[in-house]
């Protein structure tokens, strides 16, 4: 193809830029004009002669001649560097130049998996904290191979298809020139290696699934629906990279006596008509044992006492909740004949309440 312009012009680069900025501007220009994009026409002229600069440019060798005698003869139209996609241009260079021409292709780490799992606790297993074991199957490093995959005393060998790099490369003619496309090598999946021996217990895949019990620290003051995360608990990770987290989600139990609000404790107290009246002192149940509560004279129901630092310990450590503690005046369903008699001198000594008259 005839020389139209000079190349740096081609690429939009001074005759001092470095490779970097030359590899910059052809990776900007290349997406902008391939004919899989740009369908203007003048397009894939355009783009034949912005490969054409970059093969002489991207050449220390070919760059020098050109610098120093203002032209190159070059072959083919488009170099062995050419794309036949968009898709190409993308993994050519977001993914490196290195596999493009034929260096080691680099496996990528991956976290292992996060697992979940279920734990249901007692009430006062969730206010106080406890220790518990849960057995899960996660995948972890086969104990025979270590994560290798062949047998023990051997290792795997370089992919002869790949030869290591991990990608393939696959030359293509068509009527615009050649294109150069790389895939990942289908024999060695992209490791650049295979197993002839694989371990016999893991059978090459350097990973094993297993049932573990693992023990898990509850600690004081969760509650129900309380999410807890244990690092490096999950399954193993792939080429060093870590293994995934355990998260583990807790139920709690009702208690029978109890209801929690937050970090509070909500207990409802049963006293008569004469407690309520002439007041009393009560030894009131708690998560610590009884607790004196001294209810004063003429206490309504529904009235509520606060017992500090009674209640829940918060997750973090610093303090509890309180205990509130409601009264309930219970009104007796069964009354022998001198209770009915106290009740009845009791009512003539005492006010008639009467309902509001309407105006």
């Amino acid at each position: 193809m005839a020389i139209k312009h000079d190349y740096y012009e081609v690429l939009g680069v001074p005759r001092t830029a470095s490779d970097a900025e030359i590899k910059k501007a052809f990776r900007k220009l290349a997406f902008q004009c391939h004919p899989d994009r740009n369908r203007e026409p003048g397009a894939e002229e355009k783009f034949k002669e912005i490969n054409e600069a970059y093969q002489v440019l991207s050449d220390p060798e070919k760059r020098n001649r050109y610098d120093r005698y203002g032209r190159i003869d070059v072959e083919g139209g488009f170099s062995d560097f050419g794309f036949g996609g968009l898709g190409d241009i993308f993994e050519s260079f977001w993914n490196g130049f290195g596999t493009v021409f034929g260096g080691t292709a680099q496996r990528v780490p991956q976290k292992g998996d996060s697992l979940q799992s279920h734990l249901t606790l007692s009430f006062e297993e969730a206010v106080f904290g406890c220790s518990k074991e849960i057995e899960m199957a996660r995948v972890e490093f086969c104990p025979s191979c270590h994560g290798v995959g062949s047998k023990p005393g051997t290792n795997p060998e370089t992919c002869p298809d790949c030869r290591g790099t991990g990608q393939v490369r696959r030359v293509q003619q068509s009527i615009f020139g050649r294109y150069t496309s790389t895939t990942t090598c289908s024999r060695c999946g992209g490791s650049g290696t295979v197993i002839s021996n694989p371990c016999p217990e893991c059978h090459g895949r350097g990973r094993i699934k297993a049932k573990r019990k693992i023990g898990v620290t509850i600690p004081a003051g969760v509650d129900d629906g309380y999410r807890l995360r244990m690092n490096g608990e999950g399954s193993a990770g792939i080429y060093g990279d870590p293994a995934g987290d355990l998260y583990v989600t807790l139920s709690v139990k009702p208690h029978h006596l109890f209801h929690r609000d937050g970090s509070d404790i909500l207990y409802e107290l049963p006293v008569n008509f004469a407690q309520a009246a002439l007041g009393d002192q009560v030894g009131v149940p708690s998560l610590d044992g009884k607790v004196d509560l001294r209810i004063p004279p003429g206490t309504q129901n529904g009235k509520t006492f606060r017992c500090k630092g009674k209640g829940i310990p918060y997750v973090d450590g610093r303090g509890r909740g309180d205990l509130l503690v409601t009264v309930v005046v219970t009104t007796p369903q069964h009354l022998d004949k001198d209770q009915r008699r106290l009740f009845e001198e009791l009512a003539k000594a005492l006010p008639r309440t009467e309902p509001p008259q309407e105006a």
